[in-house]
């Protein structure tokens, strides 16, 4: 059993999205961000940066205590590797996964929550810090646009972690003031992950809380 921290945001989904994507039982524990329920020493004795997501694993593969994790990257990789799913072993594919996953956290990410802050939560408007993060949301939509022309996955022919740390960022698209019609092949790409079964059941159980 998987016991995962979760508000809904980008972050939080992506490991919904594993977890029905690779069948595994798990259970929801909300973290009320809004009430500051993500300072608690409790939480904060998992996740120490006082972010979601975060997991604890009850039954980790080496048969010893439970494991807990934080970052939603580090997350994504240690369940594909407990399950030998969403990541290839074959070294060529593997590492293009793992490059696309640490572009997503190291930049789709955090340029677009920047662009939701500025657009949305900023006390005031601050026309240089919008203009900012909005040329750089097209800028990264327009990186995955030109490398989804040529493969139908991030990392290639197959569907990985890369796509699930990359899809809820995208199915926030209208909030970062994007047409995907600009962007045809991550169009493309947002409306097959957004059809799978595991898609549908992950955001369906998140939005039971």
């Amino acid at each position: 059993m998987i016991d995962l921290f979760y508000a809904p945001t980008p972050n939080g989904q992506k490991i919904t999205l594993f977890l029905e994507e690779a069948e595994l039982a798990w259970r929801l524990i909300r973290v009320d961000i809004s009430k500051g329920e993500q300072f608690r020493p409790d939480f904060l004795a998992i996740s120490p940066n006082n972010k979601i997501p975060a997991i604890i694993d009850h039954a980790p593969v080496d048969g010893g205590t439970p494991i807990s994790l934080f970052e939603s990257g580090a997350i994504l990789l240690y369940l594909a590797e407990k399950t030998g799913k969403l990541l290839s072993g074959e070294l060529r594919e593997r590492h293009t996964t793992l490059q696309w996953l640490f572009w997503q956290v190291s930049g789709l990410g955090p340029m677009l929550g920047q662009n939701h802050h500025f657009n949305h939560f900023a006390p005031q408007p601050i026309p240089y810090a919008i203009e900012r993060y909005q040329v750089e949301t097209q800028r990264l939509y327009g990186v995955m646009n030109k490398r989804l022309e040529s493969t139908p996955w991030l990392a290639g022919e197959h569907y990985s972690i890369a796509d699930i740390s990359a899809w809820p960022w995208v199915n926030a698209h209208q909030r970062q003031r994007i047409a995907l019609d600009n962007y045809p092949a991550v169009n493309n790409w947002f409306e097959r992950i957004r059809t799978r079964p595991g898609t549908i059941s992950a955001l369906a159980k998140a939005q039971q809380i």
